[in-house]
């Protein structure tokens, strides 16, 4: 597959992956690149990709850009909600905001010098996709982007290390002019710009767009073989028709207070349910363990994601003596379809709570513990430093245990991020949950982008500890987009996956679309683990935490901490 005879531009690619992220902040597309980046190049994936997405308001300045093209103090550009980057990219100043699409091509070259003959097919995508959305579009001489009668409608700006491209080109749609106002573009200061809505006198959009640029792009760089995955644009889009039911539920209505719809269980099941299979039935064993275990936690005023998430691996685990501890509270600020942790406002948190959750571990005798929280958006930090105060004081009374953390995103801060990492956790584990086009219904307040972003970094910030991350299936995704799901993972150098069974925690959560045979479990292990996946456990009944001292044994020596 080539990207253009005698062009020097050759792919040593099997196929083009294609991802709509939707709208994510620059700061982490910016390292979203560079995991796919590091991934092509260290040879994690063989498969070149195409990063759609939208960002909210923000001016990058190239590597030879002259910041006086910035016609304003940046707080006067912050105070219109605009970040300013300066990056590795060639070219000089543009403007990213909403009504944008935003294009990130990681793709090898076979003549990395050869830089000018890819630039034009960037052009050459793009003027047809302004083409047959109705307006007459050109290159100009002695200029770089895509140009019409109004200006300049695309800007192009890439960058290549050792052989693959980053960076790309934004193509206004309906996008806020008053921004490109604050700025020369490109650094050209006679040359107006314009949206592709004002030339054809229609909204168009986003959705719209993204269809016909990924077309061309496959078209115009030769590619036969490709996969598409796309978030919705919209809430809803993703959910499976076939559960009416489903399309009741809005964010919130999982906290007690707003709880008025109460959907009817026929036989255990919601409408359209299928019923549970022999290999999801779990017997309960009330031994000495399990009741033990119990009563410590209860005694330390703790809570465990095992009941909260009614895991249905509690026996098993209790029965050996193993939990997963929940700190910074049982409210959570989110309300995510899938997980029976209780919407609501916070109370303040336990500043003793470390030192009684560090107790518990130390009472175990854990070999491995694992530390997670509800999300707490209400807090500065997300509660990054009572993570890293666990970790310390768990070390302090238990200092042969291994730490492992499931933490959320901290809605993408890197600082908070960088707390936890230098309490130096073994694992640092967080969940995908689902496929891309499924995570605005499932994951409130949530992106996929942002998930694999923070994964990344914290492999930047401590490159011989484990990350990991978790699948849950059976909620309406596609074969198809979970092995596209696990490409991703591995591409971006995730250690340790876990993959299982949805199982609904109430009537009022979202349906099972479906119980995945233990035989496509199988396969997904199989997939992975041939993608270069370290380690994947994958099971109807796995969980995050499923065996997780054996998961991270699992991984080998050279992998881990040295």
């Amino acid at each position: 597959m080539g990207l253009g005879a005698g062009a020097g531009l050759t792919a040593t690619v099997s196929q083009l992956r294609t991802r709509w992220l939707g709208r994510l902040p620059y700061a982490e597309a910016w390292d979203l690149q560079r995991a796919f980046h590091e991934g092509k190049v260290e040879g994690r994936t063989a498969d070149d990709y195409l990063l759609l997405l939208e960002h909210p308001p923000v001016f990058t300045i190239g590597r030879n850009g002259d910041a006086g093209n910035l016609l304003v103090p940046q707080q006067v550009a912050a105070d219109r909600g605009a970040e300013v980057f300066h990056v590795d990219r060639g070219g000089d100043i543009t403007f990213h905001g909403p009504g944008q699409l935003v294009g990130y091509p990681i793709v090898e070259l076979d003549d990395p010098k050869q830089i000018v003959p890819f630039v034009r097919k960037l052009e050459e995508v793009l003027i047809r996709t302004v083409n047959e959305l109705g307006a007459d579009a050109w290159r100009e001489d002695g200029y770089t982007g895509v140009w019409t009668e109004r200006g300049k409608v695309a800007a192009i700006g890439v960058r290549v290390s050792r052989r693959v491209s980053m960076h790309g080109f934004a193509l206004n749609l309906d996008t806020d002019m008053s921004y490109f106002e604050m700025m020369n573009p490109c650094g050209i200061e006679d040359r107006p710009v314009t949206n592709l809505s004002d030339l054809v006198g229609r909204k168009v959009s986003l959705e719209e767009a993204v269809e016909v640029v990924e077309r061309h792009f496959g078209e115009v760089f030769g590619y036969s073989n490709a996969e598409t995955q796309h978030a919705a644009f919209v809430r809803g889009q993703g959910r499976p028709k076939a559960f009416e039911v489903d399309r009741l539920l809005e964010a919130g209505t999982f906290s007690p207070e707003r709880r008025t719809h109460e959907p009817v269980l026929l036989n255990g099941r919601l409408p359209g349910e299928p019923a549970r299979p022999d290999w999801m039935k779990v017997k309960a064993r009330l031994d000495g363990d399990y009741l033990e275990l119990k009563k410590m936690m209860r005694g330390l005023e703790l809570n465990t994601v095992c009941e909260e998430a009614n895991c249905p691996n509690i026996y098993e685990c209790w029965g050996m003596g193993t939990a997963t501890l929940m700190i910074l509270g049982d409210k959570c600020t989110r309300a995510c379809s899938f997980c029976n942790v209780d919407t609501g406002k916070p109370t303040e948190f336990d500043v003793f709570e470390p030192f009684r959750a560090a107790e518990a571990i130390k009472k175990m005798n854990l070999k491995h513990a694992v530390i997670t929280s509800v999300n707490r958006d209400d807090l500065d930090d997300g509660g990054a430093g009572i993570f890293a105060h666990t970790i310390t004081e768990s070390r302090r009374q238990s200092p042969g245990t291994e730490i492992e953390v499931l933490i959320p995103d901290f809605k993408g801060d890197r600082e908070a991020l960088q707390t936890v990492m230098d309490a130096s956790p073994e694992v640092l584990n967080h969940n995908t949950e689902t496929v891309i086009r499924l995570q605005r219904d499932i994951r409130t307040s949530a992106n996929y982008g942002r998930s694999l972003a923070l994964l990344w970094r914290a492999k930047q910030m401590r490159p011989y500890g484990l990350t990991k991350s978790g699948l849950i299936v059976g909620m309406g995704e596609t074969r198809e987009e979970v092995l596209g799901t696990l490409a991703d993972m591995r591409a971006v150098g995730i250690d340790i996956i876990t993959i299982g069974q949805y199982l609904r925690p109430t009537a009022r959560h979202r349906p099972i679309h479906r119980y995945v045979h233990p035989d496509e479990f199988a396969e997904y292990k199989a997939y992975g683990q041939g993608l270069g996946i370290p380690h994947v456990e994958s099971g109807p009944l796995v969980r995050s935490s499923y065996h997780a001292k054996e998961s991270r044994e699992a991984v080998p020596v050279s992998i881990k901490a040295k």
